[in-house]
């Protein structure tokens, strides 16, 4: 079973993601917070395997809660969840190593699939959103992550970098092993071997230290 907490400061929107949930014979959701110390608290209490993390929430937002969770139980995975797709508060998540983001308007299949995705170790990100996210960095011109290394000594091979490449284009690791003519174990062993050389999380902090060190091009 994979557990999950709901952290959301309306009540509504914590009984319809466990309504949606429940159908699903994986996931159990084990707790529920409406702020962001609130869920801090339940993450020590109950140590889930997922936590939906709603962004704007009262008495510490999930922004804060999301670091302090990670920064604890690195082996926790978070999902921002927001009521508009490329909130301001997103990008600072992702950046923290949150496994992805989700609009409060998903569909139950959309929620659970989520879930198991990240359980397993993926990332939620759309091709759609990824190409989004991908031109709103390149808007902005943030600077390098201070955790991950420079473009200059990443140290990646090259069936690494192409991994890199496809990456940012959202392939999932099924697209991307079909691609490269590669096992998905394999796949799944590149991405873990360039999140620890770029010392970052996720695939979704691999696609911004791509970015950000001109790895990949902006498509506009």
């Amino acid at each position: 079973m994979i557990d999950v907490l709901i952290a959301d400061d309306q009540q509504v929107v914590r009984q319809g993601f466990e309504l949606f949930l429940s159908g699903h014979p994986e996931i159990r959701v084990v707790g529920h917070a409406k702020t962001g110390v609130e869920a801090y608290e339940q993450v020590r209490a109950l140590r889930p395997d997922v936590v939906l993390m709603d962004i704007r929430m009262p008495h510490g937002d999930g922004l804060t809660a999301t670091r302090e969770v990670l920064a604890e139980f690195p082996a926790t995975r978070v999902i921002v969840i927001t009521t508009f797709d490329l909130d301001e508060y997103v990008f600072e998540a992702l950046d923290s190593g949150a496994a992805g983001f989700l609009l409060k308007d998903a569909d139950p299949e959309e929620l659970s699939s989520a879930v198991l995705t990240v359980a397993e170790g993926g990332s939620v990100l759309s091709p759609r959103l990824t190409s989004r996210l991908i031109v709103e960095f390149a808007r902005r011109k943030p600077a390098p992550m201070s955790t991950a290394r420079s473009g200059s000594d990443h140290g990646l091979s090259a069936r690494e970098m192409d991994v890199v490449q496809l990456l940012s284009q959202g392939l999932g690791n099924n697209d991307i092993a079909d691609s490269l003519s590669l096992e998905q174990s394999t796949v799944k062993s590149h991405i873990s071997n360039i999140c620890k050389k770029l010392q970052v999380r996720t695939r979704v902090q691999i696609v911004i230290w791509a970015y950000r060190n001109n790895v990949i091009a902006v498509s506009r």
